[in-house]
């Protein structure tokens, strides 16, 4: 059920950052907390993103909307600072006060929602991990949080790029970040049309997004409005490897039952002009990415994020 969203000012009343939790500067985890991590233990997430570029700004933040996006996920609007940014495809590093772990999301929210409204949002799955325990367990609409944005993995084109065509590559909830590239997509498209096709140049983008049933497929209705908003830029097959349920009738021009394939694949690989966003557990990534190789497209055409 959808939480109003109660903000002061929409977000806007947050003083400006001075000190302490406002602005500050975190360190990662050493180079020697990192060479004596046990193999056999998962790295947490500031190890495993320390390597990663990230804004120096920690900044405020209050939930303002909470939605059950499906029964293992919850998808939260959280109202942030007025100078907080962050491009399609990025997360934040998400600070608890009761929580020592620090937790890492990705945004499945657009660019544009957040100019629009001061607001990000951020879909989380269950899990024992101390941040997602407290998202399903604790959180409430008021509760207070910080974030700071980082991550290499985005798609913020300027007016003036050559086009190129998108392929986005999903499992799971790794979805959220190709979700906030595909939104943001869609803000460029409307500002094209609002200019007479005088800025961005968008090409194609196609969506192969696999889960394990349809009920496990976020956003899925609106992936779909964008395709039939768009027909001639945005495409996209659902893919469900243990559906074992009825499909609702809206879906079934959009899904089909088992992984991605191969030929899917090419069908939508240009070695000249696509880029391939993927996003999803290591193995899937690292399957599609070799397979995106033999059909020629270069290393600096595959850009992932893995999550688990």
């Amino acid at each position: 059920m959808s939480v109003p969203c109660f903000l002061f000012s929409a977000a806007r009343s947050f003083p400006r950052p001075t000190a302490g939790l406002l602005c500050c500067r975190l360190p990662g985890p050493s180079s020697e907390t990192r060479r004596n991590m046990s193999s056999k233990r998962q790295m947490d997430h500031l190890e495993r993103t320390a390597s990663n570029s990230r804004q120096n700004a920690v900044y405020p933040a209050e939930v303002c909307g909470i939605i059950n996006e499906s029964e293992t996920v919850k998808r939260l609007r959280i109202a942030v600072h007025p100078d907080f940014s962050f491009k399609a495809g990025q997360w934040v590093d998400f600070f608890i006060p009761s929580v020592e772990k620090v937790g890492g999301f990705s945004m499945c929210s657009s660019p544009g929602l957040l100019q629009r409204e001061g607001i990000v949002e951020l879909a989380v799955k269950y899990a024992k991990h101390p941040p997602a325990h407290w998202i399903h367990t604790a959180c409430t609409v008021g509760s207070r949080v910080a974030m700071r944005v980082g991550g290499d993995f985005f798609f913020d084109p300027s007016p003036s790029d050559p086009s190129v065509d998108l392929l986005l590559v999903a499992g799971g909830v790794g979805i959220n970040p190709l979700y906030s590239i595909l939104l943001h997509t869609t803000d460029l498209l409307h500002l094209n049309q609002a200019s007479g096709g005088r800025d961005y140049n968008i090409g194609s983008a196609h969506l192969c997004y696999s889960a394990k049933n349809t009920q496990e497929l976020l956003f899925k209705s609106s992936i779909i409005e964008a395709c039939r908003e768009f027909p001639d830029k945005f495409t996209c097959d659902f893919h469900v490897t243990q559906q074992s349920a009825d499909v609702d009738p809206h879906l079934l021009p959009f899904l089909k039952r088992g992984r991605i394939t191969e030929e899917e694949l090419r069908a939508h690989v240009d070695p000249q002009r696509t880029l391939c966003f993927l996003c999803g557990p290591p193995p899937m990534i690292e399957a599609i990415s070799k397979t995106l190789m033999d059909f020629g497209l270069t290393k600096d055409r595959i850009l992932y994020e893995k999550w688990w």
